[in-house]
């Protein structure tokens, strides 16, 4: 990603920036899966055979996709954010409230890969497995949603911590400013 402004020395930012990355081109690899498996369901279909568990991992593949890529999401600025609000308060106010959110987000996206990863753990203690014809064992799908639910969490203590220090950038998404 690049372009953060570094609050960090160099190389914990370079870190930070590569994890987000790498869970992006890992969202991107999922993307690439998710159209394999609709390829070949779509395949089969038309030239009349069956592959058992294609749509459940098609649909593992998307859930994967979406979660790996928040963070990257986030610090690109491209999370759903209602600037009705925030763009109408000034200085210590803002700041404030961009604390106050953040820590917000911050505290929820903890809760979150918490519990995603206890999500996982017992299903893979519990021997759960999928009821679709795969029979996949479910902490196999889980364990994208628990690490792209950590890399949020860490993405977001980056982005508080950013603020916090007055070296986080302000979002402008290309999008947001050619809405009408």
């Amino acid at each position: 990603m690049g372009g953060s402004s570094p609050a960090l020395p160099g190389a914990w930012r370079t870190a930070l920036n590569a994890l987000y990355d790498g869970a992006g081109v890992l969202a991107a690899l999922c993307m690439v899966g998710l159209l394999v498996m609709v390829m070949l369901s779509i395949l089969g279909r038309q030239l009349h055979f069956n592959l058992p568990g294609v749509d459940a991992y098609a649909g593992y593949a998307m859930a994967a996709a979406g979660f790996l890529a928040l963070a990257q999401t986030l610090k690109r600025g491209e999370h759903i954010r209602v600037t009705l609000l925030v763009t109408s308060l000034r200085g210590a106010w803002r700041r404030g409230f961009e604390l106050w959110a953040l820590s917000a987000a911050t505290l929820l996206a903890l809760l979150f890969a918490a519990y995603s990863v206890r999500l996982a753990w017992q299903s893979y203690t519990l021997h759960d497995v999928s009821t679709a014809s795969d029979a996949t064992p479910l902490w196999i799908p889980q364990i994208p949603m628990a690490v792209g639910a950590i890399v949020l969490a860490v993405a977001f203590i980056d982005e508080l911590v950013l603020e916090a220090l007055g070296r986080r950038g302000a979002h402008a998404p290309e999008e947001a400013t050619r809405n009408e």
